[in-house]
């Protein structure tokens, strides 16, 4: 499965994407924000891909590694998963990205994931999805105000008594955006 948009290509993560995932998840300032904000050694961003690659074989949707169509240049990923890691919301279906820090202001986080939840809600026929951030990741809080994803509330997550926003879109939503 592959997608275009206007600079990108979405398509379902492989095995010859662990370098730059690896490089992508030790990198202190793209880890800030994610669960205890810890970076990830190879061996650890080589069992979160092998996971992200069997979530798509499992539940029909995942994260897509995130390319730059001019370069063929890995940027990250976008894409759907269930957040296992905050209970209280489930069953949920969360929308989330990250790129590497060399990626980062130029839009590209939004314009995938503007993508991604056109795949959820039309090709996967979702009623809702959430995202989930936390509480100073201003820069994800940016690109979900411009994709229509609300603020719905705040918690903590169990594991790393993390402070976390949930926001969320309804296929309702989605589709009143895409008609205005």
């Amino acid at each position: 499965m592959v997608f275009r948009t206007d600079r990108l290509s979405l398509r379902r993560l492989r095995d010859d994407d662990l370098d730059a995932l690896a490089t992508m998840n030790a990198d202190p300032e793209v880890m800030r924000y994610i669960m205890d904000g810890s970076v990830r050694d190879r061996e650890q961003s080589a069992a979160g891909l092998r996971k992200m690659i069997h979530d798509w074989d499992v539940r029909g949707f995942g994260l897509f590694a995130v390319e730059l169509r001019e370069t063929g240049e890995v940027a990250g990923w976008v894409g759907l998963a269930v957040p296992e890691f905050l209970p209280e919301v489930l069953p949920a279906v969360e929308i989330g990205w990250r790129l590497d820090q060399r990626f980062w202001g130029h839009g590209y986080a939004a314009e995938a994931a503007a993508g991604v939840l056109r795949f959820g809600f039309e090709d996967r026929g979702l009623d809702r999805i959430i995202s989930i951030r936390h509480v100073d990741n201003v820069r994800s809080a940016r690109v979900m105000e411009k994709l229509g994803i609300s603020y719905a509330f705040r918690t903590v997550v169990p594991e790393h008594q993390q402070p976390v926003a949930v926001h969320e879109i309804t296929r309702e939503q989605y589709l009143a955006r895409r008609r205005g």
